[in-house]
């Protein structure tokens, strides 16, 4: 059996923080070797893991949010290669500019995940990764270029995450994620209507489309007159 890839979560919302590590811990593979809210807190698990030098301590990857407290995600990046730390770092942000995709892409970014996303999206990166860190774990050399573009190719599979269906937005499904992540529990399509300021049919679509994604889960709310409401918990 290989070895755990272990990953450092870098990103300042507690919330974030919390849906990262519990979607890791679902990815075969995986496992959560610590997290920080900054870039200097990044800096220092990363190099006390290099000191280390032991298996139990290292970190392999970093899930990066570029919007950091005390520096730019991109400079965090420069820092890391600066310091010749050995690890590799998927960008997770909200931050759709393409100056900053090619600027992610020049500072060593291997993957680069888009919020809002569900589990599937996050799933599919990671497994990609995985497959990509097994084939260039291996000993000796490529045989061919083509075995080299197969390689890189790993890294660029077309995700699998369900496309948003026609009349469904980003803005309107990162508000509904962002609801359902701060809520102290379960919430019906009502609840989230008016949290958010939406129609409940609009509240209803967003939720049920979470569901079918596996980001949420859903299940029938008891103790109410008339027929058992639907409620929604971020898992």
């Amino acid at each position: 059996m290989s070895e755990r890839i272990r990953v450092l979560v870098v990103e300042d919302e507690p919330i974030a923080q919390q849906a990262h590590a519990s979607y890791l811990r679902r990815v075969e593979g995986f496992e959560l070797a610590a997290v920080a809210g900054d870039a200097a807190t990044a800096m220092q698990a990363l190099r006390a893991a290099a000191a280390h030098r032991s298996p139990d301590d290292r970190i392999d990857l970093v899930l990066l949010d570029l919007n950091l407290p005390d520096a730019h995600g991109l400079e965090l990046c420069r820092r890391i290669r600066t310091a010749g730390i050995d690890v590799d770092v998927i960008a997770i942000t909200a931050a759709r500019d393409l100056r900053i995709v090619r600027a992610a892409v020049s500072a060593g970014v291997v993957q680069y995940l888009i919020k809002p996303f569900a589990f599937p999206a996050f799933a599919d990166k990671l497994e990609a990764y995985r497959s990509f860190r097994h084939t260039m774990s291996a000993e000796g050399s490529v045989a061919s270029q083509h075995e080299v573009d197969l390689t890189l190719a790993t890294l660029r599979a077309p995700s699998s995450r369900p496309q948003l269906a026609k009349g469904l937005s980003e803005d309107t499904l990162r508000l509904v994620s962002d609801l359902l992540r701060q809520a102290t529990g379960p919430l019906s399509a009502s609840e989230a209507a008016a949290a958010g300021s939406l129609s409940r049919v609009t509240a209803r679509r967003y939720l049920e489309y979470l569901a079918e994604t596996g980001a949420v889960e859903r299940s029938p709310r008891y103790g109410t007159p008339g027929r058992p409401e639907l409620e929604y918990r971020w898992r």
